[in-house]
Order: C-alpha cells, then structure tokens, then sequence
C-alpha cells in the first residue's frame, strides 16, 4: 500500500521538501536563483516524490474452492440464510471474494490502480486496472458470477496475466493452492522474474484441516477425481500429516522469494487475519525504509 504514502525517493515532482548544495553535473534547470541572490550559492530545489500502485488481484475460481462448512448465515452477518445460487454453506470461493474485494476496496481509496483476474483452467474473467472509485462495483460483479466448477491450471493463467502486465505490479493471489508445490513454485520464479511482487492468501475451510468427520462415507473430489468411500477415523492422522506438509510447503515456497504469505481460515472473521497481514507488511515496510 503506497500509493498515498511518501516515497522514500527524492525527485522533482510537484511538492517541494528542500533544498541542497549544487554538484557538478545536476540539472541546472532546477536552480533556485532566489536563493542564490541572498547567499550568492548554488543550491537545487528537491521535492517530494509520491508512488503509485498497481494491484492486481487474482481469484481462484476452480471446483476445490466450492467447498466449505461453515453456515451460510454465520458467515454472512446480514441474517441471509443462503446465497444467491441456493447454497446453505459459506464456501472458500465466498471468503476470497470477501479478501479481494477488500484488497481492492482498499487500493482504490488510495488511488492506486486495480484489477482483477478470475481464474481456474484459464483466464476466466479479467478486468484491467484502473484508479476509478466506480469500477469496484464491476470487480464485485465480476467475482460474484463466475461458476466455480473447473479444475486449476496455475502455470497456464500466471502466463496469460504476466502477458497482460507490461509495468511491475503487486499481485495479490487468493486461492486454496491445492496444486503441485512445484507447479505452484515455478510460478513464483517466473513473477519474480518479472520483477512483480506478491501476496498470497491461502484459503482453507477449517474442517479440512480437522478432518473431524466420524462416519465411513464416499468421498468426491470437487475437479473430476473419482469417488471413494473412506473411513475417516481410521486416516485423519495420515492426512492431517500431509496436509499440514502441503501448507508448510507453500508457505515456506512463498518466502523463499521473499514474497508474503497468509493462511486464511473461512470460519475466522475476515477482519483479523487482514489486520495482522497488513501490520505485519507495514513493519516490513518500514525495516526496509529505515533499516
């Protein structure tokens, strides 16, 4: 978050900050003579400089993000006992809307430019950036229409949104990350070798976690996997052991680039964990700033 905030930079823009002594080789178009008629020295005028934004928020939209546990009218705080399209469940791909649309909400109060990319196997829905107050309401629209039933295919969509990114950015992703850790490492490599900055908000429903279900019932994976019928209580340590592995694992992925990471539970309430996030990058903010 910069853009309304003071650059560490000094440059000539519009604001004036100071003045300081003339060196061989400055421009001299930005000499104040007023001050060189009283002191009969060179001195420059230096000015703040102020820093934009762009945020580029993308949204996982594929079948493992329809999952979720959590009541519908809990979650909503509005008294709606169910969504639009008839779910009586709070889904994954409800609280990543929520952080996006809070992510950009906020970026364009700041004036900062902002888009959105809704995505599975591809690109499904992409809106350029823009600082207009107005164009929140379109990515609200466009993250509340899209069907959330395909599988994911990370490297293809970091391919198709870098091709459309032709300045640095910060990305926010927003997803489960329920891929290859390796997949989901290269397409770290190739943000950072485009010099773009992330954040990553990991999405996971709590009971996913727990495993905490007692009865022997069949089991269908949201993308396309076959159905099983599973024991849970004869495999909930085994799985918990894998997927706690899978979060460390894109966790420790994440900022090995030196990028952000953020587990979000749907069952917390969105403004704590957004909260501890943002303190957090701003005290990162601030170590690189002042050392």
């Amino acid at each position: 978050m910069s853009g309304a905030h003071r650059s560490p930079y000094h440059g000539f823009s519009v604001e004036f900050a100071q003045h300081r002594p003339y060196v061989a080789g400055d421009d001299i178009r930005h000499l104040d003579w007023k001050v060189y008629g009283r002191s009969d020295k060179l001195h420059l005028k230096q000015y703040q400089q102020e820093t934009n934004l762009d945020l580029m928020v993308m949204v996982d939209c594929s079948g493992s993000m329809n999952y979720g546990s959590r009541s519908f009218e809990s979650a909503s705080g509005m008294g709606k006992t169910r969504s639009l399209d008839g779910r009586d469940y709070w889904s994954k791909y409800d609280h990543a809307t929520a952080v996006g649309a809070a992510l950009a909400y906020m970026a364009l109060h700041q004036g900062d430019r902002t888009g959105v990319v809704v995505f599975a196997d591809d690109v499904k829905a992409m809106l350029k950036r823009s600082s207009a107050m107005n164009s929140w309401r379109q990515i609200v629209g466009a993250l509340s229409t899209q069907p959330v039933d395909k599988p994911t295919n990370l490297a293809r969509v970091i391919d198709q949104t870098l091709g459309k990114l032709n300045n640095r950015c910060l990305i926010a992703l927003v997803s489960d990350l329920f891929i290859d850790p390796e997949e989901f490492r290269s397409a770290c490599a190739r943000i950072r070798h485009k010099r773009h900055d992330l954040l990553v908000f990991q999405m996971i429903d709590q009971r996913e976690r727990a495993f905490d279900m007692r009865d022997v019932a069949p089991f269908q994976g949201l993308e396309g996997e076959e159905k099983i019928k599973v024991d849970p209580r004869a495999i909930r340590a085994a799985y918990q052991e894998v997927f706690n592995k899978h979060l460390d694992t894109i966790g420790r992925i994440t900022r090995s680039f030196n990028f952000d990471y953020q587990l979000v539970n749907t069952h917390d309430w969105l403004g704590p964990p957004m909260a501890a996030f943002l303190a957090k990058r701003n005290a990162q903010i601030k170590r690189r700033k002042f050392g």
